[in-house]
Order: C-alpha cells, then sequence, then structure tokens
C-alpha cells in the first residue's frame, strides 16, 4: 500500500520477502492450528490493504474493522465451499489449546520438584494449594477459551494491524494515513452500539439460545471496544501525568475485572453524553 502511494520499492520488496520468510517458517504447535494461524495473517493483512487502496482518506481505526470483517466473510465463505464445518476450526482450536497447557502444566510439574520449590513450600504452607488451585483453573481454560476464540482473534488482529500502522510509519515517509492518535482521543462511531445490544439480546433473550455464542463473541468484542473508549475518556478527564500512569497500571493488575466493568459504562455513557466535548475541569 506504500508502494502504491508512492513509497519507495525496496522497502515494499523488503517488507514482502520478510512476510514470505513467516509464512513458510515452521511454527510451533497442532499443524491445523499453525495453518489457520497463517491462513488467518495472510486474509487479515489482504483485506487491509483491500481496504486502504480503496478508501485511502479513511482513518486506520475503521479500515481496521472493515479488514476485520472482510476476513471472517471471507474465511466464512471458505470453510463453507470447502466442504468443511466450522466445527473443524474449533476442534483445530481446542487441540492447540490443549496443548499449551499441558506444556505450561508439564514445566510446571518439572519446576515443582526442584529444591528451591520444596524449600519454598515448606516455609509458605498455602503456596503448594494455591499452586494446585491455579493449576486446575489452567486445566479448565480451553472449555472457555475456545468458544470466545472468534471474538479474541478480532481483538488481537486490531492490535497487531494497529503496531503494523505505528511501526510502517516510523520507517517509511509515504504516508498512508495519519499516525494513531493518543488513547485519550480514542473513539469510534456511535451506531457500533448496536453490536452491544445485539450480542446482550442473544444471550438474554431465551428464544435466541442457538446464537448464545454469537452473542456471548459480539459482547466481548465490543464490549472490550467500549471499555477502551472508556479509558480513553478517563485519560482525558484525568490529563494523566507520570503519576496518574503508574496509578492506572497498578489498577489494571491488582483489580482489573473492576476497572473493566467501570471503563465499559463509562465508554457507554460516552456514546451519548460525549464526554470529551465538555470543558475539562481545572479543580
Amino acid at each position: 500500500v506504500g508502494w502504491w502511494v508512492g513509497g519507495r520499492f525496496l522497502l515494499a520488496l523488503t517488507w514482502t520477502a520478510l512476510a514470505i520468510w513467516m509464512i513458510v517458517t515452521p511454527l510451533p504447535g497442532t499443524p491445523a492450528f499453525v495453518a489457520i494461524a497463517k491462513g488467518w495473517s495472510l486474509l487479515l493483512v489482504g483485506s487491509f490493504g483491500v481496504a486502504s487502496i480503496m478508501s485511502p482518506r479513511q482513518a486506520f481505526f475503521p479500515r481496521a474493522l472493515t479488514a476485520v470483517g472482510m476476513s471472517f466473510a471471507v474465511g466464512f465463505a471458505l470453510v463453507v465451499f470447502a466442504s468443511k464445518r466450522p466445527e473443524t476450526v474449533e476442534r483445530a482450536v481446542r487441540a492447540e489449546y490443549t496443548r499449551r497447557v499441558d506444556s505450561w502444566l508439564a514445566d510446571w510439574e518439572s519446576v515443582s520438584k526442584t529444591r528451591e520449590w520444596q524449600e519454598i513450600t515448606r516455609d509458605n504452607p498455602g503456596m503448594d494449594s494455591l499452586a494446585r488451585e491455579s493449576s486446575d483453573r489452567l486445566r479448565q481454560l480451553p472449555a472457555f477459551t475456545v468458544p470466545l476464540f472468534p471474538s479474541i482473534l478480532a481483538l488481537e488482529s486490531l492490535a497487531v494491524l494497529a503496531l503494523a500502522w505505528g511501526l510502517y510509519h516510523r520507517v517509511s515517509r509515504a504516508r498512508i494515513g495519519a499516525p494513531l492518535a493518543p488513547l485519550k482521543e480514542f473513539r469510534f462511531n456511535d451506531q457500533l452500539v448496536w453490536g452491544l445490544v445485539l450480542g446482550i439480546t442473544a444471550i438474554a433473550v431465551p428464544t435466541l439460545k442457538v446464537f448464545s455464542i454469537v452473542g456471548l463473541n459480539l459482547l466481548v468484542f465490543f464490549g472490550a471496544l467500549y471499555a477502551l473508549r472508556g479509558l480513553g475518556v478517563l485519560a482525558w478527564f484525568f490529563a494523566p501525568g507520570r503519576l496518574m500512569v503508574a496509578l492506572t497500571i497498578g489498577l489494571a493488575i491488582f483489580i482489573w475485572p473492576l476497572l473493566g466493568v467501570f471503563a465499559l459504562g463509562v465508554g457507554l455513557g460516552d456514546t451519548w453524553l460525549d464526554w470529551r466535548s465538555r470543558p475539562r475541569p481545572t479543580t
């Protein structure tokens, strides 16, 4: 896309070669999941390139959102026309998640047999029971995370596109759009609230139980976006310096569920109240 708008051909060739190298390089994991990961990567960047060429004046977030939507649409069509069922992808994801959990538990088992760990548990009896409880919860993790794979994948895709966008504008002089704005300026079209409404409806209405997994994914995806928007409002409101940034990071680490719910409420309220259009308090 950068070359299309007048960027250096050598830079485009270099990054294309790097992308090809990453695609052909073997990755750890189950073969089916690795194939899905590589195929999704190609589909995502191709869709983002098409969106950038078709709407060169559009801001980053609408382009990225369009690219993710196009990728899901094309990916679903490929699964259908390839005479495969969505359960095939689900099995691949479940197998990969289970492999990762088993690998982590095996590493932890080897650590728990070391003399250092035995000394720690002897001095702190509660550590051993806490470690076993954490291991039991980790074993249950794939059952909860596999149904949410589409929403997690969409959020990760937006994050990696934002990273690539920022990296591109540091290494190339050819602008393909405005640089990413600070978090305090993050906002999006208010009509996206209907995605959250649809998710809540699919979960809450008993007659729509067949769409509960779809609704849960919509709720996670759009809920995360509105929570991020809420954090942007809070960043604007407090005009944070280093102390406020450190405090926010501390809250995110230790009481992240409470902070996430609060940020979600603030983000949703911003849809109607538009907090950042009001004067910022000075005292």
